[in-house]
């Protein structure tokens, strides 16, 4: 990097300029730095009085330790080593063009109070988003749009509609609207209307900032509940030792040695195929150079089966047969109460178990009461009252059981039908992680296509009680211990009275049906018909367990009255249903909510169908899961331009479309109190309200559906019995079909595959377990209390540990990273961080002659910011929101790349954990830090900015309330005299990236593409869809 000496004109690199003006003798050269360093302080008679006391102090330094040393101060605190960073928000008091912003300031002179009107008399003016998800420095393909944090644009024109009214602070749509035609969008909210959106908007800012406070705990009443007894066994891992010959010694044994294992675990965890892995074996010398206990697959098959404990038990297959019917089929599974013990007993879950409930409050007093874990439901509740009136000292185990029909060979026709287990007192932040090991397979359910039976309905019906038979083959081990207990010890030898008590199935519709017997159509929870599904105003009963027992026990006495009954009571007519005599089950009310299944594969699915019918969205078909999520985070923006037939107004469309992205997300939180529970019914309140454009558009006749009725109706019961939906989503159990059925069927030779899959599973499990055995050992034998820790916070904000390029040009930066306005903020920036107090106008005017001592910048390409939806109740995925900003450049196929300058939510000084006070949106053009060898001519050595700053552009300020019809904010570019404002702030005032969907007008220009739609596009809505996170907190 190259520096200039005005003085005696020559070339310095960093380290020799600063030498250079330090002791240089030159007059020239020494009245150049003393001009420098004029720059740097500056009397305070220069300064205007501070608007408080408190203003004289350094309130924008920004220190890294109790020391209060910032990262610049510190020589050995360089930023090249530096990985993660943590630091406090810097207050934003201006930047290069001020802080006494007006209208006029930000292009908005032109537009009258209330500008909506333009929306509701053009026609709207928003359009689609692309969204991608975020990997580190992959290569883009030409003409990617941009991702999160950048705008992107439809390829097909929006003709022209004429949709909604004015905005309003509620995010959910308003009251209903009648069809008609489009002059309906000349509606204005009343007084009233915008009070009311005011109060709910409030009213949801408190909701979010209780949810983020510590919880107040009310423990079970009686201690007796999940105590342990006098009796204690060894702990698990001594157990295990010391089941292995010769582990005293060697850790690694039954192998010889760390490579001896080591080779081992590697060819069966990357499912090394048996031939392969003999033909390594059999290269001549490498068996005996690495010191090798086994020659080929079959011997190390050998050592595992014979000499590596098994804790879990093993398969075995058993004949099922209903002899009315003359059907036998083969049934794989393992003994339950084993499995059982396995889970309870593992030593990774030892310091996490839950023993009993608890009930969680937001608040001292115990009003406001909270739910997530399945610990803090009603059910365990409730059901640990029964057992301690009946027998004290009782622990519960809740059963959750999962079963889903996967295809195993995709050309090949054939199928699984695996059938999972965890326990509920795993906690759900370990039980969702499928490297935690948190589930066993407890075996292959039948799944004959029963090609000898002709008639579909018998099929269907023997099919069924197939299912019942095995399900009560596996689980009739559990009724004794689930009424009278079994002693059972964790993972560090504790002994508990432990009982199992079937308590949730989580599963898809069909499952749904098949498990609790109840007719195709119909809801699997209550009483409701299906021609009754989709009115929100028939109200049924929950169905009643101990009527439809009653109903079952006259099966084998008068067949008849039987299938009369079964039909009245509208189930199947199923010989002994599983569940009819498991102790503490109601299988009506262990149907989970699922995040897959009923939300995003469920009622979005049903909605992107409706709206595909009206203008195709997407083309793609059998959308996963995770399409369907990302569907989610764009679907509004996309719909808002829609023009209906028969000039219909899209408001109601619009508002049906919002009212179920509300649901969706707020159905996901991971923690929930009566606030969003009622929140969640509003929202399909709204929707209910609305819900009529889809029958006169045609779309619909009737909203009698199965999924919907069920998310409408009964999740807020499930919810408070069994607490948040991720506690038992599905996509978590489909995770496991890859290693547990596709990967086991991939090792077999694809002739009678099951029984090789169980072996296969078996071993894989046993390398698994002496996997974490060994690691112990390794680690010295620490206490079980220390091990496998609950994963702890990313650090807010990470960073490269080098730049991306080390040293640009700032005349560079002004043209190739489209930053017109850097030198002047960066020299504001300085000015201003020296001198706090002083006048902006004076500092804008010096910032003018400021002389930099650098001609060249080191700058980054990205940074990563981590922040959880809520600090004690993380979603799902711990994962980081990374910020793009870099110029054009070519791929490795040298194709040119558009720039892409990602937009950022940042905090100007006073943003909170939620609502969008004290935040701005800015698009960000540059990542840089100042040249450590500038820093002594810039800063005084105690007083230095932070390591790395960003050159953003700003928008507009939030406006006071979001349209009314979609719930979103409005921005524009902030402008002043034609330049776009502009400054240089610390990277850690940027809160995190941030999603804007363009305003396309009556019809969407064709030039826009998603490389230039936030430089010639002049207006934009903040997505609070992108994901979770901007959900709960743009508020």
């Amino acid at each position: 990097m190259n520096n200039y000496c005005e003085g005696c004109t020559r070339t310095f690199s960093t380290e020799n300029f600063l030498r250079h003006l330090t002791l240089t003798k030159n007059p020239q050269c020494q009245a150049y730095r003393d001009r420098i360093r004029g720059q740097i302080t500056r009397s305070n008679t220069d300064r205007s009085p501070p608007l408080d006391p408190e203003d004289n102090e350094s309130e924008i330094s920004m220190p890294l330790d109790n020391n209060n040393t910032s990262c610049h101060g510190d020589p050995a605190n360089d930023h090249s080593d530096l990985d993660d960073l943590e630091m406090p928000v810097v207050p934003f008091d201006g930047d290069y063009f001020g802080d006494d912003y007006g209208p006029e300031d930000f292009g908005m002179e032109d537009e009258e109070e209330g500008s909506q009107y333009d929306y509701e008399e053009n026609g709207s003016q928003y359009g689609s988003s692309d969204n991608e998800d975020f990997e580190d420095e992959a290569p883009d393909a030409p003409g990617e749009p941009s991702s999160s944090g950048s705008s992107s644009s439809s390829n097909s024109p929006h003709p022209s509609p004429s949709p909604p009214s004015s905005p309003s602070l509620s995010a959910s749509p308003g009251p209903a609207v009648s069809s008609g035609s489009s002059s309906d969008t000349s509606r204005s909210s009343t007084p009233a209307d915008h009070l009311a959106s005011l109060a709910a908007r409030n009213a949801r800012l408190r909701v979010e900032k209780a949810l983020r406070q510590d919880i107040h705990i009310k423990p079970f009443p009686f201690d007796t509940a999940g105590a342990p007894l006098d009796e204690r066994d060894p702990a698990a891992h001594a157990v295990y030792g010391a089941n292995v010959h010769g582990s005293e010694q060697n850790p690694y044994a039954p192998f010889t040695s760390e490579m001896d294992w080591k080779l081992a675990e590697w060819a069966k965890k990357h499912n090394i195929g048996s031939n392969a892995f003999t033909e390594l074996l059999s290269i001549d010398g490498f068996v005996d150079s690495l010191g090798l206990s086994y020659r080929n697959t079959r011997e190390l098959n050998a050592i595992i089966d014979k000499d590596i404990p098994a804790f879990r038990p093993r398969f075995e297959c058993r004949e099922v047969t209903l002899e009315d019917e003359g059907v036998t089929v083969e049934l794989y599974l393992r003994d339950i109460m084993q499995c059982i013990r396995a889970l309870y007993g593992d030593p990774k879950f030892a310091p996490h178990l839950i023993v009993k409930p608890e009930q969680h409050f937001l608040d001292e007093d115990q009003t406001d009461r909270v739910w997530h874990d399945m610990h803090t439901g009603d059910w365990w509740w409730m059901m640990q009252m029964i057992l301690e009136d009946r027998s004290p000292g009782a622990t519960i185990l809740p059963l959750i059981l999962s079963s889903d029909k996967t295809e195993i060979a995709l050309f090949r026709g054939k199928t699984a039908y695996p059938l999972y287990m965890t326990l509920g007192n795993i906690p759900k932040d370990i039980r969702r992680k499928p490297s935690q090991k948190a589930y066993v397979l407890l075996g292959y359910l039948p799944t004959s296509n029963l090609e000898e039976i002709n008639i579909k309905a018998k099929r269907r019906r023997v099919a069924a009680n197939i299912f019942h038979l095995s399900l009560r083959e596996i689980l009739a081990p559990t009724k004794i211990p689930a009424s009278n207990g079994e002693v059972m010890a964790s993972g560090d030898g504790v002994c508990r009275r432990n009982h199992p008590i079937l308590a949730a199935y989580a599963c898809d519709y069909l499952d749904q049906v098949v498990v609790t017997g109840a007719l195709y159509g119909d809801c699997p929870i209550c009483d409701t018909p299906h021609n009754h599904l989709g009115d929100p105003d028939y109200h049924a009963e929950l169905r009643n367990l101990e009527h439809i027992q009653h109903i079952l026990a006259i099966a084998d006495e008068v067949p008849r009255r039987y299938l009369q009954a079964c039909r009245d009571a509208r189930i199947k007519p199923i010989y002994q249903p599983f569940w009819a005599d498991l102790p503490g089950a109601d299988i009506f009310l262990s149907i989970t909510p699922d995040t897959l299944h009923q939300l995003y594969q469920g009622i979005l699915k049903h909605l992107l169908a409706w709206v595909n019918f009206l203008k195709g969205i997407t083309s793609l078909t059998k959308l996963t899961g995770q399409e369907h999520a990302d569907i989610a985070r764009i679907l509004l923006g996309l719909i808002i331009d829609l023009p209906l037939p028969n000039n219909l107004s899209p408001i109601r469309l619009v508002k049906a479309t919002r009212a179920l992205l509300d649901f969706i997300y707020l159905a996901q939180y991971p923690i929930h109190n009566s606030a969003t529970l009622d929140a969640m019914e509003e929202a399909m309140n709204h929707f209910d309200n609305h819900k009529s454009i889809f029958i006169d558009l045609n779309i619909r006749k009737d909203w009698n559906l199965p999924k919907l009725h069920v998310v409408a109706r009964h999740y807020r019961l499930l919810i408070k019995r069994f607490g948040t939906t991720d506690n038992f989503n599905t996509q978590f159990f489909e995770r496991l079909h890859i290693e547990v059925a596709k990967d086991a069927a991939d090792a077999t030779n694809w002739k009678d595959e099951f029984p090789q899959m169980t072996l296969w599973l078996e071993r894989n499990e046993k390398i698994s377990r002496h996997a974490n055995y060994i690691q112990w050992r390794q680690a010295g034998c620490p206490p079980l209390s220390t091990t496998n820790p609950l994963p702890l916070p990313l650090p807010p904000l990470k960073m490269t540990k080098h730049p991306s390029l080390k040293a640009v040009a700032i005349s560079h930066l002004e043209q190739e990273y489209h930053a017109a306005g850097f030198k002047e903020a960066l020299c504001y920036f300085i000015l201003h961080f020296n001198n706090p107090g002083s006048n902006n106008a004076t500092l804008r005017r010096e910032a003018h002659n400021f002389l930099l001592p650098f001609t060249h910048l080191p700058v980054y390409h990205r940074a990563k910011f981590w922040r959880p939806d809520f600090p004690h109740f993380q979603n799902t995925m711990e994962a980081y929101d990374v910020l793009h900003v870099r110029p054009k450049r070519k791929n490795y196929r040298n194709d040119i790349l558009p720039p892409r300058f990602d937009t950022a939510l940042v905090n100007i000084g006073d943003g909170n954990i939620v609502g969008i006070e004290g935040y701005r949106v800015a698009q960000v053009k540059v990542i840089f830090s100042i040249p450590k060898g500038a820093l002594p001519l810039l800063f005084n050595q105690e007083h230095r900015p932070p390591l790395y700053l960003a050159y953003v552009e700003w928008f507009t300020p939030f406006g006071e309330q979001p349209e009314e019809v979609h719930g979103l904010y409005k921005v524009s570019h902030a402008v002043r005299d034609g330049k776009r404002l502009s400054a240089v702030i610390p990277l850690v005032n940027i809160h995190r990236s941030v999603h804007l969907i363009p305003q396309f007008g009556p019809q969407v220009n064709r030039e826009w593409t998603s490389s230039n739609v936030l430089e010639v596009c002049t207006k934009f809505y903040v997505n609070c869809f992108t994901d979770r996170h901007t959900y709960g907190t743009l508020l």
